[in-house]
């Protein structure tokens, strides 16, 4: 896209203050938005956008999943069971570990229910990062300006961040990229927030593999850790036809060739069965970049 219109600028105004209506204020919305300050938000939410650069409407629209054409999840069997997992995990305070192949739903899952529900949070999870790295982006999510704080002090918000909100759900997505030593927080945060917080662990099958290998060595905190996720990881099923189809059809393809020809394309994999779907109808799931 070559400017952002009015009507753009309404639409991402919208999601802007959907965003914001997530968090306990305006200020603080503002504060997990990456090079953006609150003045901003403020005058984009107040309708004075004259002085707003375009570079500064693509930055926020990027930010709070604005898109020029949005993609439709469809109700594909993964994404009910995951709903209903996260959402009993916030009921009821638990403490999970999700596994699935690679391109079965899972962050796009976990971000849409956190987009949803006021007091859910996901963190994508990178393999680069180190305990401070960590604990900073995990900050960011919550709202908490860590400008200046040494470890202990983040550590300290992050616990009583998530102690005052209403049955609080975190979840860590693509929770096998952490280092063994960032894993070790996770039983900090369970040991400060058990029957307080909802905490689910979310990833490919190797994150079992990974916990069960370190248990079976005895390697430093990793009994601690499977032993606080209930000895077990749920396994959720792979893509059917039945998911494609959904999702097809929600993305506005209806013809049953072009769905049969997307369903044998996508070896049970729902990035390729976008890339298809956008190969046949020239739909493009483009962000504002």
């Amino acid at each position: 896209m070559k400017f952002v219109t009015p009507e753009i600028k309404r639409e991402i105004t919208g999601k802007l203050k959907i965003y914001c209506e997530r968090y306990e204020s305006q200020n603080k919305a503002a504060n997990t938005l990456k090079g953006v300050s609150s003045a901003t938000v403020s005058q984009m939410l107040n309708g004075n956008w004259k002085l707003i650069t375009e570079q500064m409407w693509r930055n926020v629209a990027t930010q709070v999943g604005w898109k020029e054409n949005p993609w439709y999840s469809g109700e594909t069997s993964n994404l009910k069971e995951l709903k209903q997992l996260y959402q009993a995990a916030m009921d009821k305070s638990m403490v999970l570990a999700i596994t699935a192949e690679a391109g079965t739903g899972k962050t796009w899952t976990a971000n849409e229910f956190c987009s949803e529900t006021k007091s859910a949070f996901v963190l994508r999870c990178n393999e680069f990062w180190n305990k401070k790295t960590f604990l900073a982006e995990l900050c960011n999510v919550l709202a908490i300006d860590c400008r200046g704080y040494n470890m202990i002090e983040m550590m300290q918000d992050i616990v009583w961040t998530l102690k005052t909100k209403n049955k609080p759900l975190l979840i860590l997505d693509e929770a096998d990229k952490l280092a063994d030593a960032i894993l070790y927080f996770f039983i900090t945060i369970y040991n400060y927030l058990e029957d307080e917080c909802g905490l689910i662990l979310q990833a490919t099958d190797y994150l079992e593999k990974r916990l069960k290998g370190g248990v079976n060595k005895n390697a430093k905190g990793f009994p601690e850790i499977w032993s606080r996720l209930g000895r077990k990881c749920i396994h959720l099923n792979g893509v059917n036809a039945d998911d494609i189809r959904n999702i097809c059809l929600a993305n506005g393809m209806e013809n049953e060739a072009d769905i049969e020809l997307v369903i044998l394309d996508s070896e049970s994999d729902f990035r390729r069965v976008k890339r298809k779907i956008q190969a046949i109808t020239g739909k493009k799931a483009a962000v504002l970049n």
